[in-house]
């Protein structure tokens, strides 16, 4: 069975994490946080996505910033995608 009752972010795609995050903080503010040049150099939603699913230490320091920051973020982005 898939229930997962404790994980915070089950059900939430890393494209909406990412696109929450970005609508949210920004380019910069990531690229500050997580140390990745997806963030930092020509940034896009694209390249970060791609990047993240094939680097599991980089999309863990992207989760855990979400999960940190998750009452931060605007209630009408949260279900948006």
């Amino acid at each position: 069975m898939d229930n997962q009752p404790y994980n915070q972010l089950h059900g939430i795609t890393l494209k909406v994490l990412v696109t929450q995050l970005v609508e949210h903080f920004g380019f910069d503010y990531l690229g500050k946080q997580v140390k990745i040049k997806c963030f930092t150099q020509d940034p896009s939603i694209q390249s970060s996505l791609k990047f993240l699913r094939k680097t599991p230490w980089a999309r863990e320091k992207v989760e855990q910033l979400y999960i940190k920051n998750k009452n931060q973020l605007q209630p009408e982005t949260r279900n948006k995608i």
